[in-house]
């Protein structure tokens, strides 16, 4: 079994690979004393906690009877996510300058921002919807 690369820090985070990376610390947490000294025991109990507090927020991805958001995005990193959502949705065309390079691209992550609700993550705020 390989373990899931999961990085809390990152721009985008899949909350499909937390729900991955749970399921394989429940495989790994042993089942009898030496529990209390597994490595994975705080790990897990993080992900876990996460998964609570992302737990009605709505979302498109089930799992264990509830509804989760599938992405979350960095704050800082928002304002691109905006203009990438825009050219993926053809609400730009991606390959023209203009009106592209006229575009408030701060104002309209703003403005999209009112969509979405933000989390914190070890102390960097999240959006999703």
């Amino acid at each position: 079994m390989t373990s899931t690369d999961l990085d809390l820090t990152a721009d985008i985070i899949d909350v499909r690979d937390i729900i991955a990376r749970i399921e394989e610390l429940e495989q790994e947490q042993p089942d009898d004393d030496s529990a209390r000294d597994w490595t994975g025991a705080q790990e897990l109990a993080d992900l876990l906690a996460l998964m609570s507090e992302l737990k009605g927020m709505g979302g498109d991805e089930q799992w264990q009877g509830d509804w989760y958001p599938v992405t979350l995005i960095r704050d800082s990193y928002f304002q691109t996510y905006a203009q990438e959502l825009a050219e993926e949705t053809g609400a730009i065309d991606s390959n023209a300058t203009w009106p592209n390079n006229c575009i408030d691209w701060e104002w309209a992550a703003r403005e999209l921002r009112y969509d979405y609700a933000s989390l914190d993550i070890n102390g960097i705020t999240y959006l999703t919807r």
